[in-house]
């Protein structure tokens, strides 16, 4: 027989098919890496900083607010005078005038080249104790340590290359020099050796340490420079001029003071970097200052890596003073290192205390100072606007969600530890 069973039609399937995924583009992928990279944010917070100091630089003009109140056109001229006087003061101080340099360059004169090409050498000359010093923070900081007292170590440094330039006699340029920024350097390491002991023999904090070790440095240099290492010919207290064989070569005549110093500098950054990222005794170091609990269970000495990197930052700080007495100075003042100590801890923080880091953001600080005269001079805008481009890089670069706020980027996709929040949280622990 034969079934009359109706055939039952299987059912409609009503369900809405996943359209297939759209294929990424290359441009959008490239765009969303770039949003996500702490490199942008660390550009676009320079950038910010400076736009933000010549904004300071309209609103404290006076001229801009009597141009408003003549009308509204002439103020917004006004404005965007202040704002292209400013910038390419800041510009032609910072690297020499584009015009004169070509001038100078077409006549082969090589006097007319050296003075056109002056600023730019200046600026290099500003950011050699940058390099120094900041490197001496930033290896601080990969160990864990907030070392304050490079100021204080700079100091020393100076004085004790002022004892080897102006005490020792008689020896050739070749020995004399190396050995005075030898004996700096070793200054700088005592004064950094001893809060470093403190802290690993007793636990005391080396930020205290490091600070009042500044204010001891402070002293200490006043004392010497009213007495034993003061230039009796002088009435102000001020050291004698070292030995001409102690001088750190100049590589041009003057005006140029432009010095091998820079490139010692640079050398030390690249000898931080083998010392950290490729050597035994390097990741020892950068893991007592990550997670000093793990170091110490796989047998790592914390006492030991503690003294060694204070005295190796207190080493480039000291460095960072001897290099300013032997190449740009020549002799010893009071109060002569102008911040550069102080000034590293924003150095460190801007390098992410990568020693490449801290070569660009001393180059950029170097920069900034020596162009901050010629604003002054040329445009009249007060040489704190360079301070306040510089506190508010920093500003953007610790909280980058402003920066990534102000310019919708994305969040990155994992935050690498930096060294120096490192080094705080072990402080707040403590």
């Amino acid at each position: 027989m034969t079934d009359n069973k109706e055939m039952t039609p299987p059912p409609a399937d009503n369900s809405v098919k996943p359209e297939k995924a759209a294929k990424p583009n290359a441009l959008n992928i490239f765009l969303e890496e770039v949003s996500r990279n702490s490199l942008t944010v660390t550009i676009l917070a320079i950038l910010t900083g400076l736009l933000l100091g010549g904004l300071v630089a309209v609103l404290t003009t006076e001229t801009v607010y009597s141009s408003f109140r003549t009308s509204f056109g002439l103020g917004f001229r006004e404005v965007f005078r202040v704002f292209g006087i400013t910038y390419s003061a800041l510009f032609t101080g910072s690297f020499g005038q584009p015009d004169v340099i070509r001038a100078a360059i077409a006549s082969r004169d090589w006097q007319q080249i050296n003075t056109a090409l002056s600023p730019f050498f200046e600026s290099l000359v500003q950011s050699t104790p940058y390099i120094l010093a900041g490197l001496a923070v930033a290896l601080g900081f990969r160990v864990g340590l907030f070392n304050i007292g490079a100021e204080g170590q700079i100091f020393v440094g100076a004085l004790a290359a002022v004892w080897a330039g102006t005490r020792i006699h008689g020896l050739p340029p070749i020995i004399h020099a190396p050995l005075a920024l030898l004996v700096g350097g070793l200054g700088g390491a005592i004064w950094g050796f001893i809060p470093g002991w403190l802290k690993a023999k007793t636990g005391a904090h080396e930020v205290i340490n490091t600070i009042m070790m500044n204010y001891i440095a402070f002293r200490l240099s006043e004392y010497l420079l009213t007495g034993f290492l003061k230039d009796p010919t002088k009435a102000h207290p001020i050291s004698a001029t070292v030995d001409t064989a102690a001088w750190l070569p100049r590589l041009f005549p003057n005006p140029n003071r432009f010095h091998v110093g820079f490139f010692i500098a640079l050398i030390m950054a690249y000898l931080v970097y083998l010392l950290l990222f490729k050597t035994t005794l390097g990741f020892q170091l950068r893991t007592v200052g990550l997670n000093p609990n793990a170091a110490r269970y796989a047998g790592m000495s914390i006492v030991k890596n503690t003294v060694l990197a204070m005295a190796l930052s207190g080493l480039l700080a000291g460095l960072a003073g001897a290099n300013e007495v032997l190449g740009v100075n020549r002799n010893l003042g009071v109060a002569f290192s102008s911040g550069y100590g102080f000034d590293s801890i924003a150095l460190a923080l801007l390098g992410n205390s990568h020693p490449l880091g801290v070569v660009l953001a001393s180059l950029l600080f170097g920069f900034l100072r020596n162009g901050a005269l010629r604003m002054q001079l040329q445009a009249g805008i007060p040489i704190d606007i360079i301070s306040i481009m510089q506190a508010a890089i920093l500003a953007f670069i610790a909280a980058p969600g402003i920066i990534r706020t102000i310019y919708r980027l994305k969040e990155p996709k994992e935050e690498s530890g930096s060294p120096l929040l490192t080094a705080a949280r072990k402080g707040q622990a403590q």
